[in-house]
């Protein structure tokens, strides 16, 4: 066990491929030297778990497609607004269509409201816009900003509200135009699409007249993204209307 880092979990059934049995795991936990962390996983007493240890044992021990994303990951780069602070913040995770969180994660009292999402949003076997974040002791993989905020915008308007979006975009002024183009192209949503290039155009980055739309399939029909809102005829998509303070600014 010397190779655990701090402020992780393990899970049992990685330390018992390790050689530790589940009789030599029960002594530790009798011995005061582990403790149980739900069930199927524990922590090393006198050590202070965080859930970023537990997204760990579930990336890097239970190899699951599990990541951190969406807004998340853009206030981890310094992106957001706002970061909500204090016990009972949310944090959203990302995984695979019928991919499953380990119910020790979902039962252990963390410090945070976790909201797991899964979606086809890209292909299951892709990394395309996936990274390692280092947290000092271990690392866990988390979107870079051009995939979080496209995730971000799979969740307008039922669990993240236009508005909010269209201030983090804001700040989205150095995105790398070649991961934006892969991941536009693979993405499977096409609201996701529509939305992003509405709000690219609306922020004038300079990097979004880099974006080759000939090569995005933006589908057919209209598609509402909030109701009673103005229609934009290029993409499309029904979006709160401009305000006057907006149009003249």
């Amino acid at each position: 066990m010397t190779n655990w880092p701090n402020g992780t979990v393990s899970a049992c059934s990685w330390l018992h491929q390790k050689g530790f049995g589940y009789d030599l795991i029960n002594l530790y936990r009798k011995s005061n030297w582990l403790y149980s962390v739900g069930r199927g996983a524990v922590g090393r007493v006198g050590d202070q778990l965080d859930w970023t240890g537990g997204l760990y044992a579930i990336q890097e021990q239970l190899n699951l497609p599990i990541h951190l994303g969406g807004r998340t990951a853009l206030e981890m780069r310094g992106y957001a607004h706002f970061v909500p602070l204090g016990k009972g913040r949310g944090v959203y995770l990302f995984g695979a269509p019928r991919t499953r969180l380990p119910s020790w994660f979902r039962e252990y009292s963390w410090d945070v409201k976790v909201r797991y999402i899964t979606t086809n949003l890209f292909p299951k076997e892709t990394t395309l816009g996936l990274t390692k974040e280092d947290l000092g002791a271990y690392s866990v993989t988390i979107s870079a900003p051009e995939r979080a905020i496209m995730e971000t915008l799979r969740l307008v308007p039922e669990q993240q509200s236009f508005e909010g979006a269209k201030l983090l975009f804001e700040g989205l002024t150095t995105l790398r135009p070649n991961l934006v183009q892969s991941l536009l192209e693979q993405c499977g949503s096409i609201k996701v699409k529509r939305l992003f290039m509405h709000l690219a155009e609306k922020s004038n980055h300079a990097w979004v007249a880099k974006v080759d739309q000939s090569q995005l399939d933006f589908g057919k029909g209209k598609r509402m993204i909030v109701r009673d809102g103005h229609l934009d005829s290029k993409y499309q998509i029904t979006v709160p209307a401009v305000s006057k303070a907006e149009e003249g600014s």
